[in-house]
């Protein structure tokens, strides 16, 4: 994967992410939440499973902890999203080199699921901030940040849907091994059940045809004065310093193989017609 696809789909990505962010209509909250990523207030963020655990400094000494969830899809709803990537050979090749699809979503949306959350009431969270408004700035806060991780990992949003990368793509290869097992074997099954067809050519006879030509299909028309030479033009005589003796040669040669191929396709009208030539 090239520099320029990966920086795509991390970009992409990511700002499905923002885009999201945007959406909601408490914006001066999210403001608040966004100069505090960007101050570096959000001290860390790890991935437990689903869920994701941060820590981010506030105006007290010791960090608040924020905790972050999605819905998790069932075990049931991620066969049928595996197996429909896996029918998609553009999305099993980008999925098993480590890169994200730019229509990936339709696969979810296919299977009547969305991998992003339609609005920020859909993303499950907690502060130990005395603060009762959800979110507060330091949710808001590893929001932003969550855009970056997604930049440097689009699987990372697959984690928190229940599915790590690794088990997607363990998944997704034995899904494409199952399918092209399949196949062979119905192909098998197929050949074994046609009976076997022997060839009645034969090869010494295999360019002769014995048979009358239907009249009604067969067009007989005399030739233009036009020949394969005027197409191909001059042939490329060596030359010795651009003499006259060489371009008379040119001259001489192309008409007198300028008469031969118009004497051999008169003869070869008239042998059409059936008419002698003697």
């Amino acid at each position: 994967m090239t520099n320029y696809t990966l920086q795509a789909s991390r970009e992409w990505w990511s700002q499905r992410w923002l885009d999201l962010l945007d959406s909601y209509r408490f914006k001066k909250r999210l403001e608040r939440g966004r100069n505090y990523a960007r101050q570096g207030n959000v001290l860390s963020i790890e991935f437990k499973g689903v869920i994701v655990l941060a820590k981010v400094q506030g105006s007290e000494p010791e960090p608040y902890k924020v905790s972050l969830s999605l819905d998790p899809f069932s075990q049931e709803q991620w066969g049928y999203v595996i197996e429909t990537m896996s029918q998609k050979s553009i999305f099993a090749a980008k999925l098993l080199a480590g890169e994200m699809p730019q229509n990936m979503e339709d696969v979810f949306t296919t299977n009547g699921l969305s991998l992003f959350p339609f609005t920020l009431s859909d993303v499950h969270s907690k502060c130990s901030c005395p603060d009762k408004a959800n979110p507060c700035k330091h949710v808001a806060a590893v929001y932003y940040q969550l855009g970056d991780r997604f930049s440097e990992d689009p699987f990372v949003l697959f984690q928190l849907r229940g599915r790590t990368k690794e088990q997607i793509i363990s998944s997704l290869r034995q899904s494409r091994t199952k399918n092209v097992e399949t196949s062979q074997t119905e192909t098998s099954e197929v050949q074994e059940s046609t009976p076997e067809k022997k060839s009645s050519v034969q090869i010494d006879s295999f360019w002769q045809y014995n048979e009358p030509l239907e009249s009604s299909l067969v067009v007989i028309a005399p030739s233009t004065s036009e020949t394969v030479l005027d197409v191909l033009g001059s042939i490329p005589l060596a030359k010795e310093e651009e003499n006259l003796t060489s371009l008379t040669a040119v001259d001489v040669v192309m008409k007198y193989l300028d008469t031969v191929y118009k004497d051999v396709s008169q003869k070869a009208f008239l042998a059409a017609m059936n008419v002698g030539s003697d």
